[in-house]
């Protein structure tokens, strides 16, 4: 039988620090969970403006790590082990990183974290609080002028705010990748054992990997550069900004966890107007790779669980264009910056790519086309002319597949269905790329190929509804291939649809207030024409709210994002970034760098295009380390990390209890007794996508009840003046036209009053009866003793007085003494014991026909014993 190899992520042993300081060093001793493993980074505090770190390689006992901090504290002279000389100063669960400005080092901790979503064993916390510790001794250090304003400069990026990471699973990267084999090992720390030395539990291999990340998705990369080829590797945690939310399908008590997981790219980052396009490395503005899963909750573990993920991908337009804001209007004009003849900038974004994803991908622009003023259809020539041009050299089953959609004027018109225009395309766009799945227990793994990329001139309004669509569609997938539904098709007016839009909803809002500077204006109740009136008002201010944001504070937080990222390094002789007038010269890099400037028909990476339409970075997966583990071992073992035996829980405080249910916060309480998360449900102001504009105002139904599918307020119908021309598209698959008109058949016209108001017995499956005769009686029992034991008022004699009824209620428990260890036991009296006899033995002939074991139970009580 041949061995099967299994591949588990190394969970990092430090996860909780704690920083201790003295006048010439600083001690940062960090430990597992259970506080049974340590280890300690010594830090110098003498150099003024260079980073002095030590790091032993050495892991210690607690008892060990209490030996050192003593003889640390008391020079290597005897002193007792609990009274330290110098105390704990901050406590900590992550190093994000270490910066330098104008003066000395500051290290960047993580002192507050909360879990905000979990993926198998591993779990996802999002930062809540961190700190700056300045390194160097006040006695050494050199002031300067600046240092202060640069500060807060730095600290203005709010880590606090959407900051995400986990000390197991690779955020950096996608679900298909990580569960992808490695092919080969790079580099291996000190102190790993070779590859050779196998630990094998039947005929598998259990490997520990620890696996490179995806800078491109890690925002403090830059901060660990100085430290990151001399720590530990348990000393790096990887920190992703973008959003990260999850939510509970419930199927009749079996969980399915919706997980959407947002990663916001660090190359050519900034604010709306001040970044976009793209830089001649091919990264562009506003890049957010949007990954959706779906995986049985019930089995947790990475080689028991089922999973399932689709990804998506929104950017500006991959090409060299701005917009002028030396006016204050809210529409400022677009301008094309370099004439790209030869489409290099697009060349290089489409080859990172088909290197990440595969092919086909397909280009979903949202950009207008047709105006009454030329204003964003420049965008789409050039978009169009630079796909043409790269496709002519590219084999046919590879080129880039392009999908104009004027979502905006098509919107506008009275009688459009802008949704079921999406979902036609949508089910074009899955069906091409696929979903990823893995199931066990041979880990059989379906591959997504391709990536479908969507975009308007913000990659805000309109790409959010438009991911929607395409995660609606995909969803539908997923679920079909874990088995729960029979048909790859879900409801628009299901809670579990609602529970999607509610997670997109916020996915947008998050990602516009980073890139925007406001929530998202036009929202998808706008264009599925469900959004109430009053939410225009809303529209107004979140407009506002943008250009305010666009117009007065986008300066400083482009600049702080560049500071933060790294892009701008503050020096003495170097102008202050406040000062300079455009960051243009740090992002757009050098044009005569450009690999491909030597070919202008290869534009793509040689040994990729044999490989597609796999993706080229996972057949060539490498690793920093594969270690033989025992499956069994702290490091690996993930069932100890997410049960956590060693602590004590409250279950309130559990996330399984605080996360969003599909019962408890989606289903409506008229749902009658399809307590399914796929049935149908009727909302307020409800419109059916799959019906044409006519059919669906003579069918719109009045509203029963329905909660709010997301935390923001709802947005109204767009306001923009356009043309009223048809809008120009890909041709369409004519089957998915046929299923349209056939859906339009089968929806009912109507609802009765009995399906508004089910009976008693439908819903619960009995009556209400009225109570008997005997159960009176006893109410009536209990209802006089509770008036006997009241506090009555005497007015006989013309005065307010009181008179107290003495029946005295006695409990057998004594609640206040009792408890879980030791109960006292109640006495049983002579009469008591008659009265069970005569119970227990009532209508028999003859003791003969007593059970002895009854018999013995009788005897004991009336010897007399207390029991």
């Amino acid at each position: 039988m041949s061995t099967q190899k299994k591949f588990t992520p190394f969970i990092s042993s430090i996860q909780k620090m704690a920083l201790y300081e003295t006048k010439a060093r600083i001690f940062l001793v960090g430990s597992n969970n259970t506080q049974t493993k340590f280890r300690v980074l010594k830090i110098d505090r003498t150099e003024p403006k260079t980073l002095v770190v030590i790091d032993d390689h050495v892991e210690y006992s607690h008892q060990e790590i209490r030996d050192l901090l003593s003889m640390i504290d008391m020079g290597n002279r005897p002193r007792p082990r609990n009274n330290l000389g110098f105390s704990k100063t901050v406590s900590a669960f992550g190093i994000v990183g270490f910066v330098r400005f104008l003066e000395g080092y500051y290290i960047v901790l993580i002192t507050k974290r909360r879990r905000i979503a979990v993926i198998g064993y591993h779990t996802i916390y999002k930062i809540e609080d961190t700190t700056m510790v300045y390194i160097p001794n006040e006695s050494v250090r050199i002031h300067h002028p600046d240092e202060a304003r640069y500060v807060k400069l730095f600290q203005s990026v709010d880590l606090s705010s959407n900051f995400y990471f986990s000390y197991s699973y690779d955020l950096s990267h996608t679900l298909q990748y990580n569960l992808s084999p490695p092919k080969e090992i790079r580099s291996t720390f000190e102190g790993v054992p070779s590859e050779g030395e196998t630990t094998e539990r039947g005929n598998n291999i259990v490997l520990g990997v620890k696996a490179h990340p995806n800078y491109k998705f890690v925002w403090n990369s830059f901060l660990l550069k100085p430290v990151e080829s001399v720590f530990h590797p348990d000393w790096i945690l990887f920190v992703i900004h973008g959003f990260v939310g999850q939510s509970n399908i419930s199927l009749f008590g079996k969980s399915l966890y919706l997980t959407l997981i947002a990663r916001r790219s660090n190359k050519f980052a900034g604010t709306r107007f001040l970044k976009r396009g793209a830089n001649y490395e091919g990264d562009v503005a506003n890049e957010v790779e949007t990954e959706q899963m779906v995986h049985d909750a019930s089995v947790s573990g990475f080689d028991q669980g089922r999973y399932t993920s689709y990804v998506q991908l929104r950017g500006s337009v991959p090409t060299h264009w701005s917009q002028d804001i030396s006016k204050m209007v809210p529409k400022p004009p677009i301008l094309l910056d370099l004439s790209d003849s030869f489409s290099q900038t697009a060349a290089e974004h489409f080859n990172q790519l088909l290197r990440r994803y595969g092919s086909p991908v397909i280009v979903l622009n949202l950009v207008k086309k047709r105006e009454k003023k030329r204003h964003e259809g420049l965008l789409t020539e050039e978009y169009l002319k630079d796909i043409t041009y790269l496709n002519q050299f590219l084999p046919p089953m590879h080129q880039i597949q392009y999908i104009g959609f004027d979502m905006a004027r098509l919107n506008k018109l009275k009688e459009a269905n802008v949704m079921s225009r999406l979902a036609d395309i949508a089910s074009i766009a899955v069906s091409r790329t696929g979903i990823f799945r893995s199931f066990p227990p041979l880990h059989v793994h379906r591959l997504q190929v391709g990536v479908t990329r969507v975009n308007c001139v913000d990659c805000l309004d309109r790409t959010n509804t438009a991911q929607f669509a395409l995660g609606r569609c995909a969803l539908a997938y997923q679920l079909y291939a874990l088995g729960v539904v029979s048909t790859p098709h879900v409801e628009f007016d299901s809670d579990c649809v609602r529970m999607l839009e509610e997670l997109y909803e916020d996915h947008g809002d998050t990602l516009a207030l980073q890139y925007g500077g406001s929530q998202l204006v036009h929202r998808i109740k706008s264009y599925r024409r469900i959004a109430p009136w009053t939410s225009q008002g809303n529209d107004i201010m979140q407009s506002l709210s943008r250009y305010y944001s666009n117009t007065f504070s986008d300066a400083d937080k482009q600049n702080a994002i560049n500071l933060f990222l790294g892009v701008f390094n503050p020096q003495e002789s170097r102008i202050p970034i406040w000062e300079q007038q455009s960051d243009a010269h740090l992002h757009r890099g050098n044009p005569f760098n450009l690999k491909m400037a030597m070919s202008y028909t290869q534009w793509w990476d040689a040994n990729m295009l044999r490989y597609l339409p796999l993706p080229f970075d996972e057949v060539i997966k490498s690793c920093s380390s594969i270690v033989p583990v025992s499956p069994l071992e702290v490091v690996v073992d993930g069932y100890y990390e997410f049960y956590r035996p060693f602590e004590f829980t409250v279950v309130s405080d559990l996330f399984g209890v605080t996360i969003s249910h599909s019962v408890r916060d989606f289903m409506p309480n008229n749902c009658g007794t399809d307590f399914s998360p796929f049935a149908v449900r009727v909302r307020p102001g409800k419109r059916r996508e799959e019906l044409s504009s006519k059919n669906a105002l003579a069918l719109r139904n009045p509203s029963l009840t329905g909660q709010s599918s997301t935390s923001s307020t709802a947005s109204g119908t767009s306001t923009e003046s356009e043309d009223s021309s048809d809008d120009e598209m890909k041709p369409f698959n004519p089957k998915t036209e046929e299923k349209t008109d056939k859906s339009q058949e089968n929806v009912k016209p109507s609802i009765t009053f009995t399906d508004l108001l089910p009976s008693m017995k439908q819903v619960y499956g009995t009556d209400i009866q009225p109570p008997h005769r005997n159960d009176i009686a006893i109410y009536r029992k209990y209802a006089n003793m509770a008036v006997s034991s009241c506090v009555q008022s005497d007015l006989s004699n013309g005065k307010a007085s009181t008179t107290y009824k003495r029946l005295m209620l006695v409990q057998q428990s004594a609640f206040t003494i009792d408890n879980t260890l030791q109960v006292t036991t109640p006495f049983v009296g002579k009469s008591s014991l008659d009265v069970y006899f005569n119970y227990c033995f009532k209508g028999r002939k003859s003791p003969l026909s007593i059970n002895p074991n009854d018999l013995n139970l009788y005897k004991r009580y009336t010897s007399g014993k207390t029991y």
